[in-house]
């Protein structure tokens, strides 16, 4: 095969005039050209140092390794047999095939690296007698130190000390027992050949020593090819020290110093340091002094380590040489200056110390260096491997940084069949506490994106006092729990890029949207102006307002003073209902702050800005992905100065059914100091039992209390119930639970003129020092005249939406109410302002465009249907979404029958969505009312219909209608006689929060509210975060909507720090997969996504993923290779029992049943390659 990199003519005329530049710098004559049996970051290394002493390089690899880094830095590169024809890691260990290579290409000496064949012996003399240099220890040497057991013996002879263990390898389990017998526990099991922590297992009292055992003998055999493990006595919390050896032919040893070790997990070394910080100098000259010994003894020759286990006392115990370079070396050249693979390689060319200048006496140690090794790992998992692609690589460098990679660059495939290193970084400084420092601005530079890293656990690690005191040991992760109080990397362009991408392969996903925005120019902000014409600045948010009074004397002056303002008070609806009603809901957070404040001077006089709860509150999560909570603090700060007005479902909260007490409690508290001011409390029943649950809520949170009466129908209608006579009643008992302020609801705006006059009137005539607040809808055309006579009549207080967001099922018009007023009230509002706000949504109403119910004028049948205008949207979505869009005038005659069959309900949320679902599911089946009444005991009811009748939403006034209620429920649910939530039990709020952050990492309170309101609904909202990150930053036009390819735009993620995005190109449909590359370019970088295209019919095979929450699945931990099944079908199993082996990066792991019970649908196979959190089989859990 032809060279790595010469794939055409010029490219070998540039190989040949790299050869002759080589050649004429080369310092080992014939001994020119050099093999490096390895992959990953040390044959980079090693070529690194080859090509500076003028050597031609050579590399291996396997076919999974075709793509891989070293491979490309080589100036030759050759297959490791055929493709299939071995393991990916069993590539590594064909000897015969490496020497085959290395002959066949005239290569004079082989690197073997460390790890593989570094420590094999047979290799060492196959490679010298095919007569080439072994860059290494002989192999007599390695045969004496390369196995532990005989370096122990060595160490003994030596009189140095060693830890207590098996004079010899072990074999059988008995052996083992017997030691344990002798010495007690714990012990260590350990390969007698490799490192790397590989082999390795620590077993207390209680451990299954068997297990260990067989699983070290098992790991230390696939790593290194020989199963042989030895026994040690294990010590408890010590310091981890070795020695770099050097040697040279004729038996000159000589040190460059130690290294601190300590720092490891699985006896794996994650952070190294050089020198040793805290050891006393005369344990660092004995060790120094034993390492030498050993070293001589044996006639050393070449790189080794010596390793050496420090206790509490600074005792010193020899525990190993390893007879190769190591992982760390680089840290020792960082504080010596020497670079020790060029020694290794001209000490294997012939060279002596003396020749290469290198007297012990004039070996220094200057400064302190630490490595850290930064590896596809996930640390909030327990460390499990991560694969993938790296679709971000952006590393770290400056002064005092070096850094020895492998496959770490944007594109590379991580795969689970090597070791998860992707690149070590070295940083150096005078001082120990110089170079920690470096090493974390170093860390904080990564970026690496596509898979996980363990940078956020080293940033804890580095930071943590302990390791920034010197002070760590071996078991110092396994005893410092805090270090997993990780921040995690938001990794938030690319989560931004996937949303993106995801937008420009299947177009948007968000629910009821139709086609694409009609807005194509840039919004253009308000601009507001003083009495003289000035511009106003709207840097700063206004600070004079009505709330200014509720923070400083209470609610109780508050509602005196709105009962006192000589005029009317206004509260617009912009930010809540008029949205619901007319767009569905979906505009976003970003919309709302663009125009925050100029909106708190526009409005400073307003009574309050209604614009949260209700629908709102889930519809945020569901469809829109942002947080509730996040949109209301992020308007509160931008608007002191407007009290803030929400929805309150009595003893719903902002759900649709009834919640435990203490939740509606707590619910109260945290929207009270999130930033709600008023909170307008309603049952959709006018129950004022339920009722009574909110408003002792908000009575308990501080807030305002505006305990609401629903309106239903034309009051003015002599054959209606609701009359005047009832809704004076209902005040009356609002009046006796107490109230700051009495709220009218009218949300279908059935409410007359004259019904306003005489209601109104008349409240107030009975109530002169009662505030009255009325809400309406604009649905027949009549909601200005309504609310100027309600305001005529003494209300306080009335709703209306800005121009472009008012009419029909939305708010009356501000202007025209205004305009009305002229002249006779006050409002205190200024009318060119509200205008200018106006022309914002003007904007806005194209933006959204897409949710636009394009209603066509008022609906005077609103007075027969009574469908309130917040639903009448969303039923006539949802009836599109059933495919009765062509039967919507049907659907609303059903909504009719159904509200009668029901017995005439306050149609409200949630009772208004049970006249809605009992009318679709009468149109879908094609059911009247007397065919609903006569097979009520045999119709599949809606839930909401059935919760209705159960008595989940409470007590209708006059009762339910009989006997359809007692048919509909018949043997189905049992009929609640008192308050739904008088019975449930309170929510225990210190487990869910424990369960969530178990689930979700740190949280706030008000995330324990929305998931109490929510559970499956926050649950959602998590997973689609988790996938694309925060959102609510992105303009909406590139959330509802795809960019054009080629253009640009922006996207501010925080303060000061600004994306610019450009989509690029949308690749071709996979061949093999349902799927496409989208191409972006990200502050001029260039990225990709991976997109699956969800219209493309390429068949995608994938196996079943296990439930995470189901305690009857058994997944997989992570990628890899099942090696071993240990159950089947029928098999019983206890908790804890090993029902599948899986090996992955080299390491094996355990699959436990998570309960004891019967093993059912055992979906793998041995040799199956498998995902993490792929179903291995699934646990009947035996019956108690």
């Amino acid at each position: 095969m032809s060279a790595a990199d010469n794939s055409s003519a010029a490219d070998s005329t540039t190989l040949s005039t790299m050869q002759r530049m080589r050649k004429s710098t080369a310092t080992l004559g014939s001994m020119n050209k050099i093999l490096v049996a390895n992959r990953g970051e040390i044959p980079i290394r090693i070529f690194r140092t080859a090509h500076e002493l003028g050597m031609q390089t050579v590399a291996v690899y396997s076919y999974e390794d075709r793509l891989s880094m070293h491979r490309q830095n080589a100036d030759e590169a050759y297959p490791i047999g055929e493709r299939g024809q071995y393991t990916p890691v069993q590539a590594y260990l064909q000897m015969d095939e490496i020497i085959k290579i290395a002959t066949e290409h005239h290569v004079s000496m082989i690197h073997p690296g460390y790890g593989f064949l570094s420590e094999n012996s047979e290799f060492a003399s196959k490679v010298e007698a095919a007569g080439i240099a072994w860059v290494g220890p002989p192999n007599r040497v390695i045969d004496a130190l390369g196995n532990k057991v005989s370096a122990r013996k060595i160490a003994i002879q030596n009189n140095v000390p060693v830890v207590p263990g098996t004079p010899g390898p072990v074999s059988e389990l008995s052996e083992v027992e017997a030691f344990v017998d002798k010495h007690g526990y714990p012990v260590i099991v350990k390969a007698a050949f490799g490192g790397g922590g590989r082999g390795m297992r620590v077993v207390r009292e209680g451990d299954d020593i068997k297990d260990a055992f067989l699983r070290s003998s098992s790991e230390a055999k696939a790593a290194f090819g020989n199963g042989t493990v030895f026994i040690e006595r294990f010590l408890d919390k010590p310091k981890h020290i070795e020695v770099q050896l050097l040697g040279d032919a004729e038996g000159n040893i000589i040190h460059f110093f130690e290294r601190d070790c300590s720092v490891q997990r699985r006896h794996q070394k994650v952070v190294e340091i050089a020198p040793a910080k805290d050891l006393p100098k005369s344990v660092r000259d004995a060790i120094l002094k034993d390492a030498v010994k050993i070293a001589s003894s044996v006639k050393y020759r070449n790189a080794g380590t010596a390793e050496f286990l420090v206790d509490n006392q600074n005792r010193h115990y020899f525990i190993e040489i390893n007879p190769r370079i190591q992982v760390e070396h680089t840290i020792t050249e960082e504080i010596t200056g020497i670079d020790i693979v060029a020694a290794q390689i001209q000490i294997a060319a012939g060279a002596t110390l003396v020749q290469l200048g290198l007297f012990q006496d004039h070996i220094s140690s200057r400064g302190f260096a630490i490595q850290c090794r930064i590896t596809t790992e996930d640390p909030t998992k327990n460390f499990q491997p991560d694969t993938g692609k790296i679709e971000v690589y952006r590393s770290a460098g400056g002064n005092g940084v070096r850094l020895d990679g492998g496959n770490g660059f944007a594109g590379a495939i991580i795969t689970p069949f090597y070791d998860s290193m992707l690149v070590k970084c070295i940083c150096s400084g005078s001082t120990y506490e110089i170079a920690r420092r470096k090493m974390l601005r170093a860390l904080i530079e990564f970026r690496i994106r596509g898979v996980k890293t363990n940078i956020p656990f080293l940033l804890a690690l580095i930071t943590h006092e302990t390791f920034v005191a010197g002070n760590c040991w071996t078991s110092f992760i396994d005893d410092t729990p805090e270090l997993f109080n990780m921040m995690v990397s938001q990794d938030r362009a690319q989560k931004l890029l996937a949303y993106i991408g995801d937008l420009a392969v299947n177009g948007s996903s968000i629910k009821g949207q139709i086609g694409e925005p009609k807005l194509k120019t840039p919004i253009i902000m308000p601009l507001l102006r003083d009495a003289s014409g000035n511009p106003r600045s709207t840097a700063e948010p206004c600070r004079e307002g009505w709330r200014n009074i509720y923070l400083e004397q209470g609610p109780e002056a508050f509602a005196k003073a709105v009962r006192g303002y000589k005029g009317a008070l206004i509260m617009d609806t912009t930010w809540r209902d008029a949205h619901q009603s007319l767009l569905a809901t979906r505009v976003r957070t970003v919309d709302f702050v663009n125009v925050a404040i100029p909106t708190s001077y526009a409005y400073s006089n307003a009574f309050s800005l209604e614009c949260w709860g209700g629908a709102t509150f889930d519809v945020a999560m569901r469809f829109l992905y942002e947080d509730p909570w996040d949109r209301l603090r992020k308007l509160r700060a931008l608007v002191p100065n407007i009290p803030f007005q929400m929805l309150l479902r009595g003893a719903n909260g902002v759900a649709y059914s009834s919640l435990p007490d203490n939740a509606i409690d707590h619910f109260c508290l945290q929207a009270k100091q999130n930033g709600v001011d008023i909170f307008r409390v309603f049952d959709a029943l006018n129950d004022l039992e339920q009722l009574k649950v909110g408003v002792d809520a908000v009575r308990k949170s501080g807030g305002i209390v505006e305990a609401t009466i629903c309106y239903s129908g034309d009051m003015l209608n002599p054959e209606k119930k609701y009359n005047l006579e009832y809704y004076l009643d209902v005040v009356e008992k609002i009046v006796d639970i107490g109230t700051h302020i009495l709220g009218i609801k009218d949300m279908a705006g059935t409410m007359k003129p004259q019904a306003a006059t005489l209601l109104i009137g008349t409240i107030r005539e009975k109530y002169p020092d009662l505030p009255i607040h009325v809400h309406t809808h604009d649905s027949a055309g009549t909601g200005v005249a309504s609310m100027a006579a309600a305001v005529q009549a003494g209300a306080d207080v009335v709703d209306v939406a800005t121009n472009s967001m008012s009419g029909m099922t939305s708010q009356p018009s501000i202007i025209a109410l205004l305009a009305t007023l002229q002249g006779t009230i006050d409002t205190g509002l200024n009318v060119d302002h509200i205008r200018e706000i106006d022309s914002y949504w003007a904007q806005m109403r194209l933006l959204y465009s897409v949710f636009d119910a394009d209603l066509k004028g008022p609906d005077p049948h609103v007075y027969d249907h009574e469908i309130p205008g917040g639903q009448l949207t969303n039923l006539l979505f949802q009836a599109q979404q059933l495919g009765l869009g062509t039967q919507w005038l049907e659907t609303k005659h059903a909504y009719v029958q159904a509200n009668k069959l029901l017995g005439d309900l306050v149609k409200v949320t949630p009772t208004s969505k049970v006249v809605g679902d009992l009318a679709q599911f009468m149109v879908s089946n094609k059911l009247s009312p007397e065919d609903v009444v006569e097979r009520a005991a045999t119709l599949d009811f809606p839930d909401s219909v059935l919760d209705f009748f159960q008595g989940l939403i409470g007590q209708p006034y006059g009762g339910f209608p009989e006997p359809l209620r007692t048919d509909a429920l018949c043997g189905r649910r049992e009929k609640l006689t008192e308050r739904p939530g008088k019975t449930l039990p309170p929510i225990d709020f210190a487990t869910v929060r424990k369960d969530l952050e178990a689930k979700y990492g740190p949280i706030k309170e008000s995330d324990v509210a929305s998931y109490v309101m929510y559970p499956k609904v926050y649950e959602d909202y998590q997973k689609f975060v988790k996938k694309y990150g925060d959102l609510s930053v992105l303009p909406t036009k590139f959330f509802l909507s795809r960019p054009e390819i080629g253009e640009e735009f922006n996207v501010e993620i925080e303060m000061g720090k600004v994306l610019f995005l450009k989509l690029l190109a949308v690749g071709p449909l996979s061949t093999h997969s349902a799927q496409r590359e989208v191409f972006f370019s990200l502050n001029g970088e260039i990225r990709q996504v991976t997109v699956e295209d969800k219209k493309a019919s390429v068949e995608s095979i994938s196996r079943p993923k296990a439930d995470p929450i189901n305690p009857s699945h058994v997944g997989a931990p992570m990628a890899g290779v099942v090696i071993e099944v240990r159950v089947k079908d029928g098999s019983l199993v206890k908790k804890g029992d090993p029902v599948a082996v899986l090996s992955a990066m080299k390491m094996e792991m355990v699959i436990s049943a998570r309960d004891s019970g019967k093993v059912s649908a055992v979906v793998v196979r041995e040799g199956d390659s498998v995902d993490g959190s792929d179903l291995i089989c699934k646990i009947t859990k035996e019956a108690a």
